[in-house]
């Protein structure tokens, strides 16, 4: 490689990752905030990662479908986004920069198909499914949330050495952290995901007929999930430790408000976690204390 091409790619590579940073900032204030607390190096893997997510969250619900393409027409661009993906992760290259981002990252941080082929499986069901079983609904969070937990730890990991032990902890976090998030997210989008999108994640769950038991039992479900994953924070690196821990306070906290509001609201709103008390959840992870334990 010549020095003038060597440039061209340094160059390349720069305004690629630059252009999936600004994805996340502009596209959730809760990553957003968290992702301002992971070491330089890191945050730029994790930018990367969200940025391929949300891209193809935009081809299942977003502008593809704001532009009334057919489902079938959607199905062909997703299918065409993971073969473009997995390509750039072949070759280290794509024209498309979120995809040529993305492809750094997995690259540098040595992952592969095993994890995106399973979230492009996930991100197909939005299209073709609108109901779960049990079975179903936990491949579609592995798929849809867990994975893009594990690539993210792939990132955080780099250049640390880890006993099998701890790896093993650590992996469990990531797993049960990334459902907790996706589960939290279909309960407060509970209403919309229906009336909008006509889908009901949550198997043998109907909007109309949303009870409290039903919810609570929910609940309970991701409060178990951010239990086994706070147990894994102590060991991340210090890189990417207050950024995670953010992270889970915020959506403990958005999980306690589920909690306080009946399940009759919840079909009808969005429950959020207002900006001050946002501010000082941060606050708290800055200083590394670790999230309040699930009751």
């Amino acid at each position: 490689m010549t020095r003038e091409s060597s440039r061209a790619r340094l160059l390349y590579d720069s305004v690629a990752t630059q252009s999936a940073g600004l994805v996340i900032h502009r596209y959730s204030t809760s990553f957003g905030l968290a992702s301002r607390l992971l070491g330089a190096g890191v945050r730029g893997h994790v930018e990367n990662i969200y940025a391929l997510v949300r891209l193809a969250d935009e081809v299942v619900d977003g502008v593809a479908a704001d532009a009334e393409l057919a489902p079938n027409e959607i199905l062909r661009l997703l299918d065409g986004l993971e073969r473009e993906t997995l390509e750039a992760i072949a070759v280290g290259y794509s024209t498309n920069l979120i995809v040529h981002a993305f492809a750094l990252t997995a690259r540098e941080v040595s992952f592969g198909p095993e994890l995106v082929e399973p979230f492009f499986a996930s991100m197909r069901a939005d299209i073709t499914e609108t109901e779960h079983t049990p079975e179903s609904f936990d491949a579609y969070v592995y798929g849809s949330a867990e994975v893009v937990g594990l690539m993210c730890l792939s990132a955080f990991l780099q250049g640390h050495i880890v006993t099998d032990t701890q790896r093993s902890t650590l992996v469990d976090g990531a797993r049960h952290l990334g459902a907790a998030f996706q589960k939290i997210n279909f309960l407060r989008d509970l209403a919309a995901d229906f009336a909008g999108l006509g889908r009901s994640y949550f198997p043998g769950v109907n909007v109309e007929t949303f009870s409290e038991a039903a919810k609570l039992e929910i609940v309970a479900d991701i409060e178990n999930d951010l239990r086994i994953a706070r147990a894994s924070l102590p060991l991340l690196p210090s890189s990417s430790r207050r950024a995670v821990i953010l992270a889970q306070g915020l959506f403990g906290e958005l999980t306690a408000r589920l909690r306080e509001t009946p399940a009759s609201v919840l079909a009808q709103t969005r429950v959020r976690v207002p900006n001050p008390v946002k501010l000082r959840i941060a606050a708290s992870a800055v200083a590394g204390r670790l999230p309040k334990e699930q009751q």
